[in-house]
């Protein structure tokens, strides 16, 4: 689904990514890991069109993309979630979910001013579609609560519902169960296995290594910007590079 080819990515001179080479198989889940300033949210953030890659290639479905606009992306099928939350406070949970169909939406300017019968048409079925993302979600009871009006748990379940509401061919999550409680991940746990068996591809970036075990069908590791494995979770569990790469960041903190 997804191909990263040598991608790097310098701020100011400082290198965040370095020739960051794996794939995304269709259809499965593979989760990115690493210690914090390893480069992970710099990827999700070049993958997504947020930032442009400084090299290398970012192929999706053999489609070079890494110099597209991130509207340009979002057209192409690639969804996200945030690390944090970019949702709109103000507007229902319905309309903040609505807006994950506006590249769906019917963009003529003589058919909005006109309110013809196609547009309204149109309208109702995004709605319906909308809602029923907000139930497979656990939400339909909220659809008319402003956001702002939402526990934690439940906005970070409008993202997911709003970041799959458009049928994407892949979904990146940016640490979905981040400042949730055991319950509630055990909950967005169920929601993303649920995505693959319904077929998504998804990358998952998250420090919770619990879920990462528990849903990741690949896991890729960076380090300093370095991919330095990739493999199924029980391998890379036991990669003594990861290790390292763990266990040293943590004993240079205490």
């Amino acid at each position: 689904m997804l191909a990263l080819k040598k991608v790097s990515k310098w701020f100011g001179g400082l290198p965040a990514l370095q020739d960051v080479s794996f794939d995304i198989p269709r259809g499965r889940i593979t989760a990115l890991i690493g210690p914090n300033g390893a480069g992970k949210s710099t990827l999700i953030n070049c993958v997504s069109g947020v930032d442009r890659a400084g090299a290398g290639e970012i192929l999706l479905e053999d489609q070079a993309i890494q110099t597209r606009p991130a509207h340009n992306i979002a057209a192409l099928g690639v969804a996200r979630t945030f690390q944090n939350l970019k949702l709109f406070a103000r507007l229902s949970v319905l309309d903040n979910v609505l807006t994950g169909l506006t590249v769906r939406a019917e963009r003529s300017f003589a058919l909005s001013m006109l309110r013809l019968p196609a547009l309204r048409n149109q309208e109702r079925q995004l709605r319906l579609k909308a809602l029923e993302a907000l139930d497979d979600f656990g939400l339909a009871e909220r659809a008319h609560w402003p956001a702002a009006a939402l526990s934690y748990g439940e906005r970070k379940r409008v993202e997911m519902a709003r970041a799959f509401v458009g049928d994407p061919r892949l979904v990146l999550l940016d640490e979905p169960v981040a400042g949730l409680n055991t319950d509630e991940t055990a909950q967005i746990a169920r929601h993303i296995r649920r995505q693959r068996n319904a077929g998504y591809t998804m990358l998952l970036v998250e420090h919770d290594m619990e879920l990462v075990m528990d849903v990741a069908d690949q896991v890729v590791v960076l380090d300093s910007g370095r991919c330095i494995a990739c493999g199924k979770p029980e391998e890379v569990r036991s990669n003594p590079l990861v290790l390292e790469a763990y266990l040293g960041r943590m004993e240079a903190t205490a």
